[in-house]
């Protein structure tokens, strides 16, 4: 389903958790895994904390959805989209929600709405709790989608995290001789790490990552008819051939 881009998804926009400057990138992030079919965003537009926010929900059509903070201390705007959320999911004909915050309040919720058999992909900066991140299926950091930011360096340094998660994926995946087609391998990683994402590492597709370090060996192989498209086949390499 994650490939679907006809999926009706709702994206809801915890609005005092999330920034009004990105969502232009941020819904066309969105639109690689489905149409936004419901747009709102809660908060309480009465204060002057979210009038950033104005302009965009009438350029993108997003329905602002008000919460008044009834009580200091308390987040209301997390109950609001919650209880919203729990109608949408019960009288909509929808594939997925799109959850935009970096609060932890959302896990229960994320965790529900796959129990129904619908996709979550949730959208928040590198702060956001693990146990939110992992309540996804996909969960894209918002950090990349920012156009001014400075580039993340490659380095080796900067991959040192992800060398357990490719070789356990390789094992995983791959046939007898130790090749593994690249797409089983990032779909088995996507699977079983919800935020993984080549652009965190600088890169803008898995290909290119997998390319750069140097205890992967790649193998492109064309298929088995006239195009000139090619399987891309990745192992382990022994560093003793």
């Amino acid at each position: 389903m994650i490939d679907n881009k006809s999926n009706k998804l709702a994206v809801l926009i915890d609005a005092d958790n999330a920034q009004a400057s990105i969502i232009a990138e941020l819904l066309a992030e969105v639109s690689k895994f489905g149409i936004a079919s419901v747009k709102r965003a809660y908060g309480d537009w009465t204060t002057s904390n979210l009038k950033k926010w104005k302009e965009h929900l009438h350029k993108h059509a997003i329905q602002p959805v008000q919460q008044f903070s009834y009580t200091s201390g308390k987040n209301s705007t997390d109950s609001s989209l919650i209880i919203d959320a729990m109608d949408i999911l019960h009288e909509s004909n929808l594939d997925g929600f799109c959850l935009i915050s970096s609060d932890s309040d959302f896990t229960r919720l994320a965790t529900r709405i796959r129990e129904s058999g619908l996709m979550v992909y949730g959208f928040g900066e590198k702060k956001t709790p693990e146990a939110f991140i992992a309540a996804c299926d996909k969960f894209v950091f918002t950090e990349i989608l920012r156009e001014n930011d400075i580039p993340i360096q490659k380095t080796e340094s900067n991959t040192l995290t992800l060398r357990p998660i490719l070789i356990s994926a390789i094992n995983a995946v791959s046939k007898d001789d130790a090749w593994a087609r690249l797409s089983n391998v990032g779909a088995y990683i996507n699977k079983n790490h919800p935020s993984f994402d080549p652009r965190n590492y600088g890169y803008e597709k898995l290909g290119k990552l997998i390319r750069d370090l140097n205890y992967i060996e790649v193998d492109e192989r064309e298929f088995n008819d006239d195009s000139s498209n090619v399987h891309i086949y990745i192992k382990i390499r022994d560093y003793n051939d």
